[in-house]
């Protein structure tokens, strides 16, 4: 068995337990505070970090952590060819609108790729996870983990998934001009690269900038479920940059 999937059972565990905690505050009337960069922060992100750090510190103590509220709090672990990313709580916003569409985020990556992803969408119930070279899976409630693979697109036109709060519609509309689109699904956080994915869309562009622990998970979902992730440039997308900023990207499905 494959480091990965040695571990996948415990980092889909730890996962879930996080997104316990957020739905407790969730239900809640909590406090938002803002980080140095102005981008908001709850108690949920906070707390649920900490039980991702625990698991992956017991699990994996040699592992450098990566973590979205650690590396805000200056805490930020010098990286080699294997490392977590760790975002607690993708969808901060989405998490105060009260919309259901936040996620908490846990990848592995080695020699600058992920090559395990967990993506729980806890308000939803559903979890997606992968691992490269294996296969990828959606579990929804209590019921069994299902293969998903991305999909041939459809002749009558592409599903494009796109954000709900970042980039720019006109880069978006340059890039979609050379294709049929029948449909867009907007939404928040990680959930997009699981519709791709998942097959329920065909590409995901992103133009607005993100982090490394953004993406990391929900590309190591796609990658393991058939798709690819690119810059817009169409280059490898790799980890482990000095200040783990993203450029712009395409999530591809099943086109080629």
């Amino acid at each position: 068995m494959s480091e990965p999937a040695a571990l996948l059972a415990a980092i889909e565990k730890s996962a879930l337990h996080a997104g316990d905690v957020i739905l407790e505050i969730y239900e809640t009337d909590f406090d938002v505070d803002q980080k140095a960069d102005e981008s908001p922060v709850t108690e949920a992100d906070v707390k649920a970090e900490a039980v991702i750090l625990d698991a992956l510190q017991a699990l994996t103590p040699d592992i450098p952590i990566v973590a979205e509220e650690e590396v805000a709090a200056g805490n930020t672990p010098t990286v080699a060819n294997k490392f977590w990313l760790v975002d607690p709580l993708d969808g901060t916003r989405e998490f105060l609108n009260r919309n259901g569409e936040f996620t908490v985020n846990i990848a592995l990556v080695r020699d600058g790729a992920p090559v395990l992803g967990v993506v729980h969408a806890p308000a939803r119930d559903v979890t997606y996870s992968g691992i490269v070279g294996d296969g990828a899976w959606i579990r929804e409630g209590g019921n069994a983990a299902e293969a998903i693979t991305v999909r041939t697109p459809p002749t009558n036109g592409l599903t494009i998934a796109s954000s709900r709060r970042h980039g720019s519609d006109a880069d978006l509309d340059r890039f979609l001009a050379d294709y049929t689109v029948a449909d867009r699904i907007v939404c928040g956080s990680s959930l997009k690269f699981c519709l791709v994915a998942a097959g329920d869309a065909d590409l995901y562009p992103r133009f607005g900038p993100t982090m490394e622990w953004d993406t990391a998970a929900g590309h190591a979902v796609l990658a393991a479920a058939g798709g690819r992730l690119t810059t817009t440039d169409g280059d490898a997308f790799v980890y482990g940059k000095a200040d783990f900023r993203n450029p712009g990207f395409i999530a591809w499905g099943g086109l080629r």
